[in-house]
């Protein structure tokens, strides 16, 4: 990966982190959270996407994929947090 390809995945990773964070809680977690969230909510995201048979590219495909795992990840951490 060149120094392009990470600076676009830290910025999807960013804006992911940041989307979800708003959307299960209504604020983010700092740059680095975000960028964290989102880099990890890629990863579940594109695992639970292929189960489900849903294909998404391009730069708009990523940022719904990464911010849905995301979503998926802030779910099931404050379903732990609770228990």
């Amino acid at each position: 990966m060149d120094i392009t390809g990470l600076l676009i995945t830290l910025a999807i990773g960013a804006l992911a982190g940041w989307l979800a964070g708003t959307l299960m809680k209504g604020v983010g977690f700092g740059l680095l959270g975000n960028i964290v969230v989102g880099i990890v909510g890629a990863v579940i995201g594109g695992f639970v996407f292929s189960l489900l048979g849903i294909f998404m590219g391009g730069l708009l495909g990523s940022i719904v994929t990464a911010t849905a795992g995301a979503v998926i990840l802030l779910f099931v951490v404050g379903l732990i947090k609770k228990a």
